[in-house]
């Protein structure tokens, strides 16, 4: 029916009610809209943090945020430690969410030291690459960092190939379907050929590497834009 869950309104049906449910409680204050003829809630009453767990990314007047975002079960977590324990540092805020949870399964590599850094900055990147095995000789790549269309991998690889830069590759395929969403194969030369060179070469020069700025600047509780700690965000929730 057209009414089916594949699509995404319905799909979040239930994590609306998350945020809105408390619309009727008194829980937020109520404000007139932009022509002043209807009443608006000031802030969502929202049970989570949708911030941090959906993420952000917009552009002002001489500001920007880009804030990335996290897995549900993290924030959740790290939600509960601070109500039962407002005094927990940052660090061991940490333990619980360790990073951000983009919707890859591409892996992040950027140190936990530098994520960390970020955390208690509110400003810095986070690095991720795509994943790969071998396969019958074959380098098979399965996830793409976030964001980035296979066409444009494809592109990329092809052009290098085409300007004699991976002589040691033959074939390239996308094999992509259904139940495998990103399937690209790398046909080498030879047994013989190095295929973590290949990649290694590959993550330096196209987009199977990328780097994510991560600026978490927003709306705080005192109505001005500031780039803010992941702890405060979470406490000022």
């Amino acid at each position: 029916s057209f009414g089916a869950q594949r699509y995404t309104e319905c799909r979040l049906d239930s994590y609306t009610q998350v945020l809105l449910q408390e619309l009727g409680q008194g829980t937020s204050d109520w404000q007139g809209n932009f022509d002043g003829t209807l009443l608006e809630p000031s802030v969502l009453p929202a049970r989570l943090p949708n911030v941090i767990l959906n993420g952000a990314t917009g552009i002002a007047v001489g500001m920007a945020t880009d804030i990335p975002p996290h897995n549900l079960n993290e924030v959740v977590q790290a939600c509960i430690k601070l109500l039962k324990e407002p005094k927990t540092s940052l660090d061991d805020l940490f333990k619980i969410l360790p990073g951000p949870d983009y919707p890859t399964e591409a892996e992040i590599i950027t140190p936990k030291e530098e994520i960390l850094e970020t955390y208690k900055t509110g400003k810095g990147s986070i690095r991720m690459r795509a994943t790969y095995q071998v396969e019958n000789g074959e380098i098979v790549i399965n996830a793409l960092p976030y964001q980035t269309p296979s066409t444009k991998i494809l592109e990329q690889i092809a052009t290098q190939i085409e300007a004699k830069k991976l002589p040691m590759i033959v074939d390239l395929r996308d094999e992509s379907d259904e139940e495998n969403p990103t399937r690209l194969i790398l046909v080498p030369k030879s047994n013989r050929v190095d295929k973590e060179a290949i990649m290694n070469h590959l993550f330096a020069t196209t987009d199977l590497q990328k780097n994510f700025r991560v600026n978490m600047n927003m709306i705080g509780l005192n109505g001005k834009p500031q780039v803010l700690d992941i702890k405060t965000i979470l406490k000022e929730w």
